[in-house]
């Protein structure tokens, strides 16, 4: 389905019955990441998929930038009439949902924050070299993104005060102590390290999202 939001056409998938949650993606993917996720997720909720401004099947051309990105999944809540819906957002998408949160106090009832940085220095120190490389050999505003935003500061993060779980696997591309400084700063957060797991080995087309965060949706 599509929707105009912002000036860009955001392309959504909408399935299942019950309390919304909506799923945001990370950087260069698109709604389809979440497939094994929403089958399960889609029993008790209805499930809203992104993709992102110039993302998958959604315009946006190269406009990019992450408050930009907050204000589309914002408006598309409005749009959608949403109330206050649960929120889980991977990599790019954890950080579109902070900004929304902050900015927007009661814009969600709960986030589950999966790796998410707070500045560009938060990826490993090879991450960031292979991301800046990468956008030379071949520019990408996405990349771009990247390596120069978000900025968000601990004072933001104090903001949010409804709960959030904050994920992030052991062998992530997310420094630790930055994952932790996230948990730290938001008041109702609760911190899930995986062991094992990389970036988003635990995430894309794979089930193991849902049991991570199935009983913190419940509860």
């Amino acid at each position: 389905m599509y929707i105009e939001v912002n000036g860009i056409r955001m392309f959504y998938r909408v399935s299942g019955n019950g309390p919304a949650i909506v799923l945001v993606h990370g950087n260069g993917e698109d709604h389809r990441i979440f497939h094994e996720t929403a089958e399960l997720l889609e029993r008790d909720y209805t499930v809203y998929a992104l993709d992102s401004r110039g993302h998958g099947k959604s315009s946006g051309g190269d406009a990019f930038g992450y408050e930009a990105m907050a204000e589309d999944v914002a408006a598309f809540i409005r749009a959608c009439k949403l109330k206050s819906p649960l929120y889980c957002g991977f990599s790019d998408g954890g950080i579109i949902g902070m900004l929304a949160a902050i900015k927007y106090p009661d814009i969600f009832s709960k986030m589950v924050i999966c790796g998410a940085n707070t500045e560009p220095r938060g990826l490993k120190g090879f991450w960031l070299m292979f991301f800046t490389l990468m956008e030379k050999l071949r520019p990408d505003p996405r990349t771009r993104m990247m390596l120069v935003e978000p900025h968000i500061t601990g004072a933001q993060l104090g903001r949010i005060s409804i709960p959030v779980l904050v994920v992030a696997g052991e062998k992530d591309l997310i420094r630790e102590d930055q994952t932790r400084y996230l948990a730290s700063k938001i008041k109702n957060s609760y911190l899930k390290i995986l062991p094992g797991e990389g970036h988003g080995t635990y995430i894309v087309h794979s089930r193991k999202l849902y049991h991570v965060m199935k009983k913190f949706l419940k509860k």
